[in-house]
């Protein structure tokens, strides 16, 4: 029996980094796709020497990938406010144009596709918690509407690739997720009050510090998406930690874990700012028998751990 092979678009990425990694692991032959507009080739050196392929490829024009592919999992996207707010083009491309030739790589190769979406399509909820049944409440034409709008384009054109193609097509919406691999100047908030909190800056917490994030760290995250990946479901399933916290908690919370004396900041709060986020992982406890593993004392302990060890690098 041959070695099942996966394709992963923003593999150099944090998350599809973890994904190729956690799959190699498990038995697989990955295929990487990046073009290194936000991925960094640090994040997949260590899997040089292992059933893995790296192609330098812009993945909104036509992906060519030689012999048998079981699965395509498209995770390119800038996904960090930072990103998105200075690429708002790019990642409109990557939305639509990255998506439609990741899905005509599916249907070719008569594989799976796997779609990283995010909690973003549910914009500023007025649901709480959000169920993947929940519309959203998106602004297309606010400063984060290029990544809201490109998550929820991708997601249409999944479905529909699914419906008129045949795809067996999954779209997993992925909710605050952190861990090693992410940059230390990424723009979110796990990553900005570690790198502000180990450099002895102040810590910036926009707003009152009272709206809310759910984190998950980026091992739960990979198994509940290879779930998703052997699964037969094809409607969107969140994956994300129901633990709700401020993000005043969390800045705090850092602060204490690091030993650091910086102090918090407030800064005014960003346009379309979500006030609340949690998932309703009813779906995926039933359907994948999934939950979250790792507590959050732990994931921002070896979190932080990289992110020392990054700074001391420098």
């Amino acid at each position: 029996m041959s070695t099942p092979r996966v394709v992963i678009t923003g593999a150099a990425g944090f998350i599809g980094s973890h994904l190729a990694e956690t799959l190699l692991d498990r038995g697989y032959a990955v295929v990487g796709i990046d073009n290194l507009l936000t991925g960094d080739l640090a994040n997949i050196a260590h899997l040089t020497g292992r059933d893995f392929v790296f192609i330098k490829h812009d993945v909104t024009n036509y992906i060519n990938v030689e012999g048998p592919v079981d699965f395509v999992l498209h995770w390119a996207s800038p996904a960090s406010p930072i990103d998105y707010l200075e690429l708002p083009i790019q990642t409109l491309k990557v939305g639509a144009l990255g998506t439609h030739k990741a899905l005509g790589l599916a249907k070719a190769k008569g594989a799976r596709f796997v779609l990283a979406s995010t909690s973003e399509v549910y914009g500023d909820p007025l649901e709480h918690p959000q169920r993947e049944t929940y519309w959203g409440n998106v602004n297309p034409v606010g400063p984060r509407g290029v990544y809201d709008e490109a998550k929820r384009f991708a997601e249409a054109m999944t479905v529909a690739y699914h419906r008129y193609h045949g795809v067996d097509a999954k779209i997993v919406r992925i909710f605050n997720t952190y861990g090693p691999r992410m940059r230390v100047r990424d723009g979110r908030a796990v990553p900005n009050f570690i790198g502000q909190a180990l450099t002895g800056e102040d810590v910036t917490v926009y707003g009152d510090g009272s709206q809310t994030r759910s984190l998950c760290y980026v091992s739960d995250l990979v198994d509940g998406v290879i779930r998703l990946m052997l699964s037969n479901a094809n409607d969107p399933i969140n994956i994300g930690n129901p633990q709700e916290l401020t993000i005043e908690q969390i800045a705090r919370t850092i602060l204490r874990l690091t030993g650091s004396s910086s102090r918090i900041v407030h800064r005014d709060l960003p346009v379309d700012d979500p006030k609340v986020r949690k998932p309703d992982i009813t779906r995926a406890m039933t359907i994948l028998e999934w939950g979250p593993k790792v507590s959050l004392e732990d994931g921002l302990g070896k979190t932080i751990e990289y992110f020392r060890t990054k700074l001391a690098a420098r």
